[in-house]
């Protein structure tokens, strides 16, 4: 049954309130949040060297290994020591690792070889590893990211403090020709716009295990990987999301901190990853659930409500200067951010990809309830 012209007429008005409704609300996320790592200034850091250990976990990771681990045994770093935990692998790592431990002495292996593991994921290797090490300063990567220069360590640990307990990293990935490679690059400067400017207002909700450092103090406190054990992913951002307060927290997006690693080569790969990292956002504390759902919904009903008012040419001239102040604001915001983060060449093309990733989003949560999660290797 259609709609008559008054019912019709009273539904774009409804229509109009939600579409300015939900613009306020992306202008304030925009303008109230996003614009923290916008106009980050970095604070002056203390130059006290602190002894660190660099944890990684590694599975059939060889050629990866090969490529990235010398890089960061020779960072430029008095004191610290590499401790890579051989999660059973059945190539040609156990070889690899044993002989760069006769020509790297700060360097220590852990194979696991046991089938014990009764944490999902690699957060069984990772408590391993973290055991193993033996100061306070833990950096955390993975086998396929590289630093990108030899100034990673200082860099990180330069955020320490006596009130810190956790330094978040940037971890970008390897720009390569193709629209897939664009779209993983958007996606990461899109997350760590929002989990680097949540932290600078106190509401820090994970972080990114490619580059992350915390306390082994902080781990123990709080009781390492426990409380999420069975689950998949969050070794990163589920333990972040629990150990994390208001204060005890900061980032370090300086490029000498980044590390970075090659994006997913298919779609197929890419999607179960994504699906992957998804799976753990219903596990975060109630008021993030809140804030990045808000934010979310908000994106739909903006741009849901446009095109309807857009197709129907419903007050033409309000909704499109309402749309170029939201668009000028985000082209705005999202280019000083990217700025900040060193990533180059998304700004065009960022209106597009975020209309792609509200329909992709969908189809990650619609697949995370259909099909249950994949292995970590």
């Amino acid at each position: 049954m259609f709609l008559d012209f008054q019912d019709f007429t009273i539904f774009l008005l409804i229509v109009f309130i939600l579409f300015v409704l939900s613009s306020l609300v992306q202008l304030v996320y925009y303008w109230g949040v996003f614009r923290k790592l916008a106009f980050y200034k970095k604070n002056k850091r203390g130059s006290k060297a602190q002894a660190v250990s660099i944890v990684i976990c590694a599975k059939n990771e060889y050629n990866n290994l090969k490529e990235n681990l010398p890089v960061i045994l020779k960072q430029d770093y008095t004191d610290y020591e590499v401790v890579v935990v051989n999660d059973f692998s059945d190539d040609e790592t156990a070889e690899l690792l044993e002989e760069m431990k006769k020509k790297y002495s700060h360097l220590k292996v852990i194979n696991f070889t046991g089938n014990l593991n009764f944490f999902a994921g690699k957060k069984f290797p990772l408590s391993l590893g973290i055991k193993s090490a033996k100061n306070e300063i833990l950096l955390l990567t993975d086998a396929d990211c590289k630093p990108i220069s030899a100034k990673w360590i200082s860099q990180m640990v330069s955020g320490f403090n006596s009130k810190t307990d956790i330094v978040l990293g940037f971890s970008p990935y390897k720009k390569e020709k193709g629209l897939l490679n664009s779209l993983i690059r958007f996606d990461t400067l899109h997350i760590a716009i929002q989990y680097f400017s949540y932290s600078l207002i106190g509401k820090t909700y994970m972080g990114v295990g490619r580059n992350l450092a915390y306390r082994r103090s902080v781990f123990y406190k709080n009781k390492g990987f426990s409380s999420h054990y069975k689950i998949q992913s969050g070794d990163d951002d589920l333990f972040i999301n629990s150990a994390a307060t208001k204060t005890n927290t900061t980032i370090e997006i300086r490029p000498e901190s980044h590390t970075v690693s090659k994006a997913s080569s298919t779609f197929s790969q890419w999607f179960i990853q994504k699906r992957r990292h998804l799976s753990t956002s219903k596990y975060y504390k109630g008021n993030f659930k809140f804030l990045l759902g808000s934010y979310s919904l908000s994106q739909i009903l903006y741009f849901l409500s446009f095109f309807i008012l857009v197709f129907h040419t419903f007050s033409f001239l309000i909704v499109i200067s309402i749309f170029l102040l939201r668009l000028i604001s985000q082209l705005f915001i999202i280019k000083k951010c990217m700025n900040r983060l060193n990533e180059k060449e998304l700004l065009l093309l960022s209106p597009l990809f975020e209309l792609i990733f509200i329909i992709l989003n969908i189809l990650f949560l619609i697949s995370g309830i259909i099909f249950k999660q994949n292995k970590w290797k």
